[in-house]
């Protein structure tokens, strides 16, 4: 059996959304039991990443890191039709992920115990971004 659902998060500029509870309620509503979820990102300057999801510094720490890695308005970068963050946010999300796969065992995402998913706007302004889950399984 296969369920697809498409979701839709507003964000308020660059960070991280925990957006377990959505994919769970996906998951629930499929009937579905044992199987794989697959999270699907439709964008090119926003990724999925699977991380703690107590400690609100790992993600914090995260971000300092791509901040580094990936620095706002670097002169390397041609790529500026949307300004400064434009390019690092495609960069950004080339090194992390856009899709997800989650196993689903007694009808639940089968996260361990300090995870969570989340979607991570790598823009500065708020975006629109649209998410696809798919499940499959029995």
């Amino acid at each position: 059996m296969v369920h697809q659902q498409q979701l839709r998060f507003s964000t308020r500029g660059r960070g991280t959304y925990n957006i377990s509870q959505q994919v769970d309620e996906v998951i629930s509503k499929s009937g579905i039991k044992t199987g794989i979820c697959q999270v699907f990102i439709h964008h090119t300057s926003a990724s999925l990443i699977l991380c703690e999801n107590a400690d609100p510094t790992v993600r914090t720490d995260l971000e300092t890191f791509m901040k580094r890695l990936v620095p706002d308005g670097d002169n390397m970068f041609k790529h500026k039709d949307e300004g400064d963050d434009d390019m690092p946010a495609h960069i950004r999300t080339v090194l992390t992920e856009s899709t997800l796969s989650i196993p689903i065992e007694n009808g639940k995402e089968c996260l361990g115990l300090w995870q969570g998913i989340y979607l991570w706007e790598h823009r500065t302004s708020p975006f629109k971004r649209n998410i696809t889950v798919t499940v499959m399984g029995e």
